[in-house]
């Protein structure tokens, strides 16, 4: 039997279409002006967004003071709040969900990633935290970087309190020779069909030659409730024998048929299109990954409202918004000039084409 909590979102996140009628590319429309959103003097990055039983529409993003540059991504992040009416916006920045809480804390100083679903009649907010020295470098602090863990918090409602928790959700695993040895992040769950939830995850090793490492990898994790405990599969998945580094940024779902994964394809290896987003299928979710037949999501061009082009140098952390069981919207993080400084969230329109009809007998 299903548990009750897990039936319900089965409800809100399955769809209709099968697997292979998905063309993103196709059903990408024009972007209102109001869909991008922008934060005066932060960096922002990483949107998601669920709507409260009101109808009410709660961005969580990661965002960082602009003054610090790109690279306090990972010393400085904190997962901040917005609100809309409409899930196209305009949004307004409300407070800060999950803020700094001490370098005692697995995620004391740094709170990235966030992916928010409801479960039940609770919300749970996933995400990447870490701590560490918090000192300015030319480029990553390492320090932090390999502190990365995964995380939950849960709330009764979006407005929060969020409760966290004193240790991390998914930690590194000891063995030293496992893939993800070295640091965890960009989390992302979704329902299984049988009941329970799979997570799947960026991981990275410690055989490439530290502070780096790697290769970097995706990873599956199960468990029966969304608090945990998980336990991995350890099994690479979304590889590419060209690279170490071949995707990130997962988004999964599950359709009511299979699995699906949007993600960052790091060199256009998956869609031949660099920067784009790539659409991955499975069966099971952990072992049998491949590139979907129409594997290209979107690339950096979009189109605005009033049909003139609209060309991104970045696009990345994708999250869909589902309604009746099927994807409405694409939110993703961008950036025009490519360094991070006119950084914005978008959330792009979605045409979900009507499945063909059976042919009589």
């Amino acid at each position: 039997m299903i548990p009750r909590f897990i039936a319900f979102a089965m409800l809100a996140t399955t769809s209709a279409l099968p697997a292979t009628d998905y063309d993103f590319s196709k059903m990408i429309k024009p972007v209102p002006l109001t869909a991008k959103f922008e934060d005066p003097g932060f960096i922002v990055w990483c949107g998601t967004m669920v709507r409260d039983e009101k109808g009410k529409c709660h961005l969580f993003y990661s965002r960082w003071p602009k003054e610090l540059g790109h690279y306090a991504w990972v010393t400085h992040s904190e997962v901040a709040h917005a609100v809309a009416d409409n899930p196209f916006g305009p949004y307004k920045f409300v407070d800060v969900a999950l803020p700094a809480r001490g370098a005692q804390f697995w995620d004391g100083l740094c709170t990235h990633n966030p992916t928010v679903t409801k479960f039940g009649k609770k919300y749970y907010l996933y995400y990447m935290g870490n701590t560490g020295d918090r000192e300015k470098t030319k480029g990553l602090n390492w320090q932090h970087r390999n502190n990365q863990r995964i995380g939950v918090a849960v709330a009764d409602k979006p407005e929060g309190p969020w409760t966290r928790f004193d240790k991390p959700l998914l930690d590194v695993s000891p063995d030293p020779a496992a893939p993800d040895a070295l640091a965890l992040n960009n989390p992302s769950v979704t329902v299984r069909p049988d009941g329970g939830i799979l997570m799947i995850y960026k991981a990275i090793a410690r055989k490439n030659p530290l502070p780096f490492g790697g290769p970097v990898v995706h990873l599956t994790a199960t468990a029966t409730d969304p608090l945990g405990p998980f336990t991995k599969q350890l099994r690479p998945v979304l590889t590419d024998p060209r690279t170490n580094f071949p995707a990130e940024d997962p988004f999964i779902w599950h359709d009511g048929t299979r699995y699906l994964v949007i993600v960052k394809d790091m060199g256009g290896h998956f869609t031949g299109v660099h920067p784009s987003l790539a659409l991955f299928t499975s069966k099971d979710g952990l072992t049998d990954w491949a590139a979907a037949p129409q594997p290209l999501v979107t690339g950096p061009t979009l189109k605005r409202a009033d049909g003139s082009p609209w060309t991104l140098k970045r696009l990345e952390r994708p999250q869909l918004l589902f309604h009746d069981g099927k994807p409405i919207a694409l939110y993703a993080a961008g950036t025009e000039r490519g360094d991070s400084s006119d950084s914005f969230n978008v959330a792009i329109p979605l045409d979900v084409p009507t499945p063909a009809a059976s042919p009589k007998p």
